[in-house]
């Protein structure tokens, strides 16, 4: 069931949001050569804490992972891009992470995600990067009243496809709100003119994520980590979004 928001109800997820984009600027600046995923863990551990807010990801169990998941953000290297579980690893020169964060603050909820290159990286890495960027700009032009799903799922894969990505649908946006997956999905292709009408007070995630050769993903031993089939390198773009009368208003604007 779609649950539409209240003009006040979305201004208190944009509160969430905001904390959630600090949080994600400050692991992209730590985020350095050297660096072990499990201080960037034990930072947002500690910045929830300091904020009262709650963590989406500790002790979530949902059908698709072998759960519960005990972190509190999704750390995914190079070839792993969804749900990467925060393991004893330094980061090296050229890795690319992913970087996925869902809280909530006094009952809302804001979900965001985002891909930095670690040192000075190759170009294909950094393509890879710009079109997840692009493919979320383009999502969020077009989350407009009136429009579907649809439209944000070509959006997306218009983007995937000037690039040569191919496109995975097994996991894509969601809606969200007093929970962190709520209804509709939003996959990252389809057609156009299709599927759920946006709506004034919709919030939803948008999430592009691509690897650069494959659409097949396969998940690691840990129940969690998703990483491409083939082994090419991933990247992952993500933001909360209102539909309003005025426009999409993103509410995790970094």
């Amino acid at each position: 069931m779609v649950e539409l928001k209240t003009t006040q109800e979305i201004e208190r997820m944009r509160v969430t949001g905001q904390f959630v984009a600090e949080v994600l600027g400050e692991l992209r600046e730590r985020a350095q050569v050297g660096v072990n995923l499990l201080e960037l863990e034990r930072h947002v551990r500690q910045r929830i804490r300091e904020r009262g807010a709650t963590s989406c990801y500790w002790d979530y169990a949902p059908s698709f992972g072998r759960g519960p998941f005990r972190n509190t953000v999704c750390l995914s290297v190079n070839d792993a891009v969804l749900h990467g579980l925060p393991f004893d690893y330094t980061l090296r020169d050229g890795d690319v992470l992913s970087m996925d964060l869902a809280v909530g603050i006094d009952g809302w909820v804001a979900d965001s995600a985002v891909t930095v290159i670690v040192g000075t990286g190759s170009e294909e890495d950094r393509q890879l990067v710009r079109a997840t960027e692009e493919a979320l700009a383009a999502a969020i032009a077009v989350a407009l009243p009136g429009n579907r799903i649809g439209d944000i799922s070509a959006a997306i894969a218009a983007v995937a496809e000037k690039y040569g990505y191919p496109v995975n649908t097994e996991f894509g946006g969601h809606g969200l709100g007093r929970t962190m997956h709520e209804d509709p999905h939003v996959p990252n292709d389809g057609p156009a003119g299709r599927g759920y009408r946006l709506r004034p007070g919709l919030t939803i995630a948008l999430e592009p994520w691509f690897a650069r050769t494959t659409d097949r993903i396969v998940t690691d031993p840990d129940g969690w980590t998703i990483r491409s089939a083939d082994g090419s390198r991933t990247a992952h773009s993500e933001h909360t979004v209102a539909i309003t009368a005025d426009g999409p208003q993103v509410l995790t604007a970094r």
